[in-house]
């Protein structure tokens, strides 16, 4: 990889890991547009460090409080912390099943640039309809175990190319009651355990299989994909309370429709 290549690739994944627009959709434009070769999987573990980082960074205090009340949770004291605790853990089952069971099949039938442009159109129009209709008066703190447990079926979902792990966990929010900033909250919080197991899974692979590394490509990557997710991260919480989804939903529809016209160019 070119450095100009870990560069972009670095900021896309850093900016579509949060942001419910498909990082799939965007990481496959520039290989498209400028045939770039896949980043490979070193990278892609990189970055995701860097990202899963600036989640941790970010909502610390959160993390501390909700591991607090998970520990006193084992010794009978419970609280709203703790009971948070529990439904983001039973919330990454689903995921982590699903992944288990059909991860091989979707890698292999469903990794496909058309399927990564038609469901970034149609989970974008889901994303619209939640956000236009649902009630959106709960709490993150008021979530149950039910709605925890459906969003972490909605978020198995994210395993097909182009649905958008934190798009769909935001709908089913939206959907199930939560207010934009609650259901962007738990998003983020939903995304650490997914990020430790995929990245955990992957670097099983590259133990499993020792190469040489770029090592300041992947420093670069990883420190890249650290700031963008980062400063995502912010700038997304604040402009979801002005604005809604409606932004998002927009440049989805536009980019699934981008990434038709080029795939049928190219054919």
């Amino acid at each position: 990889m070119s450095t100009v290549e870990v560069i972009i690739l670095a900021i896309i994944q850093g900016l579509t890991e949060f942001l419910p627009i498909s990082s799939s959709a965007h990481l496959i434009l520039p290989s498209a547009m400028f045939g770039w070769q896949d980043q490979g999987l070193v990278f892609d573990v990189a970055v995701h460090v860097g990202t899963l980082l600036a989640v941790m960074l970010y909502f610390r205090r959160d993390i501390g409080q909700l591991t607090v009340g998970w520990i006193q949770s084992l010794a009978g004291k419970h609280s709203t912390d703790s009971k948070l605790a529990w439904w983001v853990i039973l919330a990454t089952i689903p995921a982590g099943l699903f992944g288990l069971l059909a991860g091989d099949l979707i890698e292999t039938f469903l990794r496909s640039p058309y399927v990564i442009a038609i469901t970034t159109i149609v989970f974008g129009l889901a994303l619209w309809l939640a956000d236009a209709t649902a009630k959106q008066v709960q709490s993150m703190q008021q979530l149950s175990w039910r709605q925890a447990l459906l969003i972490g079926v909605a978020q198995a979902l994210a395993l097909i190319p182009g649905t958008s792990r934190s798009g769909i966990t935001m709908t089913a929010a939206l959907m199930l009651g939560l207010d934009r900033v609650s259901a962007a909250r738990f998003s983020f919080l939903l995304s650490i355990p997914i990020i430790i197991l995929s990245g955990g899974y992957q670097g099983s692979k590259l133990l499993a299989e020792p190469a040489q590394y770029d090592v300041s490509a992947i420093l670069l990557g990883t420190g890249l994909s650290f700031i963008s997710a980062f400063i995502c991260i912010h700038l997304f919480l604040k402009v979801i309370e002005r604005m809604g989804m409606l932004p998002f939903v927009i440049y989805r529809l536009i980019l699934g429709i981008v990434l038709l016209a080029v795939l049928s160019s190219a054919t």
